[in-house]
């Protein structure tokens, strides 16, 4: 057998069959016979490695795994888009357009909820991606974009010797959801939306990871090519289609603006059924000889519109109000509501948050309500359709013991909360070890919610002290445990003991002490000895740092419960001083808000940079603010910061002042 010529034709095989299912939507084989020919190369490879192509479709699983991410600045610029969020909005466009062009032709397609990526090819072979990040200079994710089994690693024929393409890499809903399921299983943050998960998705440093996340991605726009370029976009998409790539799904062409606006409502009533986000339609100049005379403002093109959905609103039945008791004590009023499909996914619980926002809306059981999911993804009620109340109604009243310990329950004279106070409620012991083990406190990983209540349920555990005394013996022959995941558990508890003082103190839970606080306080403090021992005029002399925080943290340190607590963490080795991450003082004495989507930072990030300087953040800006760090979609605190004078800089400025 002549073994290249085999590899190199299970190459052109694979490719085939993944422009078939993936662009055509029209697969010729099975997936068992797809999966037997990856295997088959797979298996060639690596007995021939000096034979494997660069594009080769193995590279799917990812492997590489890299030190940072390069920035690449874009030849084509990758624009944003002006939004319009009414249809007299679009006819405004429209008026717009037709100034220069009376006879011209739309498209309308989806908006989908992704990120945005530049993918070039030389020679029909996929040499580089880049994420959009400003528009003008993105970073370098070629290895994660590798992994995207939509994203062709060779074209086919006949394609142009340069070409770069636009596309948005997105999350499929039930992707979405199998992740965030995956990370709940194993105490981690979840993801708070598919973009959100794409996006981090696309930069993890470890290619396997993205490989693992089934990213998908539409291709929608040709920035460069020195081939034959097509007339109109939608003759556009056919030729990128017939290249390989998985284009705009849904997009049609229009003549009038009243046909326009009836597509993007039709697009928005099919919005629930679609397996992906869009957050709203897209309105294009067909004509690509008139966008080039319709040209560019400084900050969008004037050939296209980006209609944005208003949150989908419907109509159910409030059937009953459960309590959840918190790991605080608090009691969470909760919303059980007859199923109904909402913003693309079954809503049958809302959160009622407290006393006051249920005696607000007078909220009863029984009362229908109208729901709506918050940014598209928490579910809200909103109002209660006072008509349909039952005469039988009655006002709901919070309970007066705990729903779990049975104890009395006290409300906050200071916040609309009940609360149950009872230390030992085994509600709060759950959730105060969830808490503890979480990634923002002692990131435990492999601790998760399930084996939190497991290892409770079956005696191991009765405080977070005795997750360093677990009995691993025991816990590898448990079900759906084994010796591996014992191992790996081992290790993060032990590898925890190292962390830095705030960790734990965040960690500990007391009340109104946030990360935030807690890296104040134990930067002031150095030693959690020092913390335990300082007084009310030395935590409230900490800025941000107020009576009621004080007084809670006085309260926790009193009571002996807590300090048997602290007294076993010592023992098992636990890290008990802070030792500061600062590099310099370049910000020090400076205040920033963060606000909108940075092109590369997460606020995390960002924020981490800031204080690694001596600067601090804050949420809210006022005149004592010294810089607002605006990225994409920046909304009412870029608006007050214009208004108070406030200095904006964008995220170039900001890497060229804590040089970055």
């Amino acid at each position: 057998m002549d073994v290249k010529k085999r590899m190199d034709e299970l190459v052109s095989l694979i490719n085939y069959h993944a422009k078939k299912y993936y662009t055509e939507d029209a697969p010729e084989i099975s997936d068992y016979d797809y999966d037997m020919l990856n295997r088959e190369l797979v298996s060639l490879e690596e007995q021939y490695p000096q034979f494997k192509s660069a594009q080769s479709p193995s590279l799917r699983v990812g492997g590489a795994v890299l030190k940072g991410f390069d920035e690449v600045r874009h030849e084509v610029p990758l624009d944003s888009m002006q939004d319009a969020f009414s249809f007299d909005e679009v006819a405004d466009f429209d008026r717009r357009v037709r100034q220069t062009f009376p006879e011209t032709e739309y498209v309308v397609e989806l908006k989908i909820d992704g990120l945005s990526v530049a993918l070039e090819y030389i020679d029909g072979k996929f040499v580089r991606g880049a994420t959009r990040g400003d528009g003008q200079v993105g970073e370098d994710v070629t290895e994660n974009l590798k992994t995207v089994k939509a994203i062709p690693l060779t074209l086919f024929e006949p394609y142009p010797h340069r070409l770069i393409v636009r596309g948005e890499v997105y999350m499929p809903k039930k992707s979405f959801e199998a992740l965030n399921i995956e990370r709940e299983n194993n105490g981690e943050n979840l993801f708070a939306n598919p973009r959100n998960a794409a996006a981090g998705s696309l930069r993890q440093l470890d290619s396997r990871i993205a490989a693992k996340r089934n990213l998908e991605i539409f291709v929608f726009n040709l920035q460069l090519s020195d081939g034959e370029i097509p007339q109109t976009h939608t003759e556009t998409l056919d030729y990128l289609k017939k290249l390989g790539f998985c284009t705009s799904p849904y997009y049609n062409k229009y003549s009038s603006v009243d046909d326009v606006v009836a597509e993007i409502s039709r697009l928005g009533e099919k919005r629930g059924e679609l397996p992906f986000d869009i957050d709203g339609a897209v309105v294009k100049v067909n004509s690509l000889s008139q966008r080039k005379t319709l040209g560019s403002t400084v900050k969008f093109p004037r050939w296209q519109v980006a209609y944005k959905y208003p949150p989908e609103k419907k109509e159910t039945v409030l059937e009953d109000i459960q309590i959840n008791v918190g790991r605080t004590g608090v009691l969470t009023p909760l919303a059980v509501l007859k199923p109904v499909l909402l913003a693309g996914s079954v809503v049958a619980r809302a959160t009622l948050h407290n006393r006051d926002f249920i005696a607000e809306k007078d909220i009863r059981i029984g009362d229908t309500v109208v729901i709506q999911k918050a940014g598209d993804i928490i579910p809200a009620v909103v109002e209660v359709v006072l008509p349909k109340r039952p005469e039988n109604s009655v006002p709901f009243e919070m309970p007066k013991t705990c729903p779990v310990c049975g104890q009395d329950v006290v409300a906050d004279s200071d916040s609309p909360f009940v609360r149950c106070i009872n230390v030992e409620c085994p509600a709060q012991l759950v959730r105060n070890i969830i808490h503890f083990v979480s990634k923002d406190a002692m990131d435990i990983e492999g601790c998760g919610e399930q084996q939190v209540e497991r290892f409770i349920s079956e005696g191991l555990i009765r405080s977070a002290a005795d997750l360093y005394k677990l009995d691993f013996e025991r816990i590898k022959n448990m079900d759906r445990f084994g010796e591996k995941s014992a191992e790996n558990l081992k290790n993060a508890i032990e590898k925890s003991k190292t962390n830095n003082l705030d960790r734990l103190v965040f960690a500990l839970g007391i009340r109104e002490v946030g990360s935030k606080a807690a890296k104040l306080l134990s930067e002031r403090f150095k030693s959690l000895d020092a913390l335990i021992a300082a007084d009310e005029q030395q935590l409230i002399s900490i800025d941000e740092i107020g009576s009621v925080t004080a007084r809670y943290i006085l309260d926790y340190f009193q009571n002996p419960k807590n300090l048997d607590l602290i007294s076993e963490l010592r023992d098992a080795g636990v890290n008990f001083t802070f030792t500061s991450d600062r590099v310099s003082d370049a910000f020090a004495g400076m205040t920033f808000v963060l606000t909108g989507t940075l092109p590369t930072y997460t606020r995390d990030e960002a924020s981490a940079i800031i204080e690694s300087l001596g600067g601090k953040t804050s949420s809210s800006v006022s005149k004592k603010t010294t810089y607002v760090l605006a990225g994409e979609d920046a909304g009412s605190k870029l608006t007050k910061a214009q208004q108070l004078g406030v200095t904006i800089i964008d995220e170039a400025e900001f890497r060229r002042m804590s040089g970055n």
